[in-house]
């Protein structure tokens, strides 16, 4: 079936499942860090990332046409995780959550367009 989807779609399965797996990785990264990579708020934003994240590759993989809404959320919320991530400084690990967010966002803005 995955064959029959269109290949802009799957890449964008891909970079969902890739920020899922990030955001969680990263948030246990962040509770070992503490100060303000365990603040509740960028934590819970992480959290948020990953399941919309999900649901969005779960739309895309059921076919269902509502994929164009959770995408469009998935974009936004995921600029946001970047963001925050970003703030980090530089710090590895959290830019490389934040460049699967980007990458997710964009894609995810693309499916939703």
């Amino acid at each position: 079936m995955a064959s029959e989807r269109d290949p802009t779609m799957d890449e964008c399965i891909r970079h969902c499942t890739d920020c899922h797996a990030a955001c969680i990785e990263t948030v246990q990264y962040c509770l070992e860090q503490g100060g303000a990579h365990a603040d509740p708020a960028h934590l819970a934003l992480m959290a948020t990332c990953a399941d919309i994240c999900r649901t969005s590759a779960d739309a895309m993989l059921r076919g269902t046409a509502a994929h164009v809404h959770t995408c469009r959320a998935c974009a936004a919320i995921c600029d946001l995780c970047a963001a925050s991530c970003e703030s980090m400084g530089d710090d590895g690990t959290m830019q490389r959550c934040a460049q699967a967010c980007r990458r997710c966002a964009a894609s995810c803005a693309r499916m939703a367009a």
